[in-house]
C-alpha cells in the first residue's frame, strides 16, 4: 500500500512569496527520488475518472467565464502554464477572475511534495473552492500515489 501523507509545505517553496493570512494551502508527501518535472508530468496525465470530473467542472463554469485552460504559454505540464522550473522545484497555475492558483512540485531530501496555493479574488472563488476541496483532495492524493507507484516500477 502506498501511503500519501498530508504535511506543510517545506520553507524552501517559492510559493511562500505569494502566501497571504486567508489563502488556501495544502500539501502532500511520498518518498521517491523523482524530479520534480518527471512527477509533475505523471500528475497531471489524470486517470479517467478525473477527467470526467473536470469536464464537468468545464460545463459547470462556463456560464461564468472562468478559463478552461490556462492561458497560452511555450511550457506546460498538462493544462496548466508552467511558470518556474528548477532542479528542485516546478511551479505551475494561472490566475482567472475567481481566484488565482499555483501547484508546486517540490523534490526534497528524497520525498516529492505536492502542494496547492489558491487565492479567491472574490465570493465566487470562495464558493468554488469549497465546492471542488473535496475532489481537489481525492485527485492530489492519486496524483502522489501514481507518481510512488511509477517510481517503484522504475526502481524495480
Amino acid at each position: 500500500m502506498i501511503t500519501v501523507t498530508s504535511t506543510d509545505l517545506p520553507l524552501q517553496s517559492t510559493l511562500y512569496q505569494r502566501m497571504a493570512l486567508t489563502d488556501f494551502i495544502d500539501c502532500y508527501t511520498v518518498e521517491t527520488h523523482m524530479s520534480p518535472r518527471q512527477a509533475a508530468n505523471i500528475i497531471t496525465d489524470f486517470p479517467g475518472w478525473a477527467r470526467f470530473l473536470v469536464s464537468i467542472r468545464n460545463i459547470v463554469t462556463t456560464p461564468f467565464g472562468l478559463l478552461k485552460e490556462g492561458p497560452e504559454a511555450e511550457d506546460r505540464v498538462g493544462f496548466f502554464p508552467v511558470e518556474s522550473d528548477t532542479p528542485t522545484e516546478l511551479i505551475a497555475g494561472f490566475n482567472d477572475k475567481h481566484l488565482d492558483f499555483r501547484v508546486s512540485v517540490m523534490a526534497l531530501d528524497g520525498h516529492l511534495f505536492l502542494a496547492t496555493w489558491v487565492h479567491p479574488n472574490n465570493l465566487l472563488g470562495r464558493l468554488y473552492l469549497k465546492a471542488i476541496l473535496p475532489f481537489h483532495t481525492l485527485i492530489s492524493r492519486n496524483a502522489l500515489a501514481r507518481v510512488k507507484a511509477i517510481s517503484e516500477i522504475k526502481q524495480a
